[in-house]
Formats: C-alpha cells, structure tokens, sequence
C-alpha cells in the first residue's frame, strides 16, 4: 500500500466531486460568460462579505495578484521570514510588483503588531523604501501548520490602518485554521484587504485559487491575472469542483488533523527523530539530528512506500489530506516504528 504525505496538492477529486464537475454549465470566463466560475467567485464573496472575487489556477498567483496591485515599484512589504511568499513563489515579488521584502523571525511563522510596527519605514526618508503593504500567511506552512491567534491579528490591522498599510492574507489553508477556531470567513473579511485561498489544498480540488477583497481591486487584479496568461476559457469545471468543496469538505479537515497529531505521536517515538513540531493542523514537521539528514530519512521511508518531503536539511514534512484515510493511518503506524 502506497502512503502519500508529501503534500495535500495530491488529491484526486471524489466521485462526488467528479459528477459536479461533469455537469457544471461552462462559458468563456474572459468574457465573464461561465456561468460556474461566476457563481464560485460570488459563494466566496458572500462567505466572507467581501466586494468581488477572482478565480486564478493557482495561490501563487492570487499572492502575486495581490501584491501587484497593492504595491509599487520600489515599495517594501512586510512578511515572516517562513512565509510562502518570500520563499516558495519564485521571487515573485520582485519579478511581477518591482517590491522589496522585509522578513521578520517569528514564531513559528507568525509576526506580532509590535514588530511590524517597529519595522514601518519612515515614509519621508528617501533612503528607504516605503512600507507598503503587510502580508500573514495562516496556516503557516513553514511553521508546520501553525494557526495565528485571531486577537494578534486585528492588533496587527489596527497597526496597518493607522499606518496607511495595506493587510494581506496568504490564506492557502485558511480553513484549515477556521475549523480549529471560533472564527468565521466574515471575521476575516472584515480584517484583511485581501485574501487569497486554494480550493487545491485540503479542501481536496483538482485545481484553483480565489481572490478576495474590494471591487475596484479585483478589477485591477483581473487585468493583471490577463497580462500573466492567468485568464480562463470554459473553466466552469474546475469551479464547480471549489463549490462543492466549500459545501462538502470543510468539516472533513477535522479529521486530517485527527490524524496528523496521530503521525505526530508516532514520529515522537521514531528512533530517526530528535523532534516533532508542534501540530496544530494537518503539517507535522520532524527535526532529525544533526547526524541524520532529511534526504536519508526520506528515502528510507520510500523503501516501505511511505512518502514524505525534505523541508530542510535535517527538517521532514508530513501533509494529511482528504485521501489519507484510517487504514493507512494503521499501516502508516508499522512502517515508521524503526
């Protein structure tokens, strides 16, 4: 039996899913014709009592959409230095939007308003850039899954609007964090400027992100999303698989969690393992010790068709997804008892 962690990027739709999509009514979305997308863009608008919505392939993109429009050249953005943003969109910020980066060590991947209130450039100094925009990422990725505390981040907008700075929300596995909270998608909405999240994640879609904010800014994101080659023909397809993920797979994350801090518990008492971050959601992160590299530790759980991913030289990443079901969970339990 193959076992695969590496990412819940892996999913394959459910049969559900499938019949969705097979009868979903397709148009061309550049002329803002298929009826699907637009009917997914305004679900998620309502979700989070947003203006508008942009259904985009993909979360790098929605970012990149974002600080594009947000931004201008030579303006800087504040982020954690973990975010996605700064390391796993290929530079984005400096190829699309021309901005600088100013990443902050927080913890576990999660900044706090005082630091991002010391590190507001003074707009008047023409030696710096100006601080344009703040972008948190929740879950963090990088953090192993780690959830912001809600409190933090409305004291984090309350720092930005008195500043004049912009708040994004890299929110790839935002409902991976609702679910564990007492928020809802409105209490963000309310909060951030914009908001990215992926369908393509745990809510288990083949494919597709969606970008949130004002109309005015989804108007501009829309051309950008053109310029990149991002505009979508009959894509009602893979709409209808982010609405019947929205409707159907959200509860279902509990249990992808369940199981994470299971896989926790047993990388805990894996003899390879130093440590296990802490698990909050469905990322589970191993430290190896300093004699025991990832790249070993990885392939010697491929031997037994286990799949996992190096995320740093002695650092290994689990992911819990949709199709990671109990019964791997006990054949998992075996083959990482050595």
């Amino acid at each position: 039996m193959k076992i695969d962690l590496r990412s819940d990027t892996l999913t394959l739709p459910t049969p559900q899913m499938q019949e969705a999509m097979n009868k979903a009514p397709l148009g061309d979305d550049v002329y803002g014709e298929d009826p699907s997308v637009n009917a997914l863009e305004e679900k998620a608008t309502k979700m989070f009592g947003m203006e508008a919505a942009l259904f985009c392939p993909t979360g790098t993109m929605t970012n990149q959409l974002a600080i594009k429009v947000h931004t201008r050249p030579g303006d800087e953005v504040i982020c954690d230095k973990l975010s996605h943003i700064y390391l796993y969109e290929g530079g984005g910020i400096a190829m699309n939007a021309f901005s600088s980066v100013r990443p902050l060590e927080g913890d576990l991947g999660r900044i706090t308003a005082k630091m991002v209130e010391e590190n507001i450039n003074n707009a008047n100094d023409i030696h710096q850039p100006i601080t344009r925009m703040v972008s948190l990422e929740n879950t963090v990725n990088k953090g192993g899954g780690s959830i912001y505390d809600f409190n933090e981040i409305k004291k984090i907008k309350e720092v930005c609007h008195a500043n004049g700075i912009i708040l994004h929300l890299d929110g790839a596995r935002l409902f991976n964090a609702l679910i564990e909270t007492d928020q809802t998608p409105l209490d963000y909405g309310k909060t951030f400027d914009s908001i990215s999240i992926c369908l393509s994640k745990g809510l288990g879609c083949p494919v597709g992100s969606l970008l949130l904010g004002k109309k005015s800014f989804i108007d501009q994101a829309r051309r950008y999303r053109k310029a990149m080659g991002g505009g979508w023909r009959q894509a009602g397809a893979l709409a209808a698989a982010g609405i019947y993920a929205l409707d159907n797979h959200i509860a279902l994350l509990k249990d992808d969690h369940r199981r994470a801090k299971e896989i926790g518990k047993m990388l805990a008492g894996n003899s390879w393992v130093e440590k296990v971050y802490p698990v909050s959601t469905n990322i589970i992160l191993a430290q190896l010790p300093q004699n025991i590299t990832s790249t070993d530790f990885v392939e010697k759980l491929k031997q037994n068709e286990v799949y996992c991913v190096s995320f740093g030289k002695h650092l290994v990443r689990f992911v819990t997804h949709i199709d990671f079901t109990d019964e791997q969970l006990e054949v998992l339990r075996t083959r990482l008892a050595f």
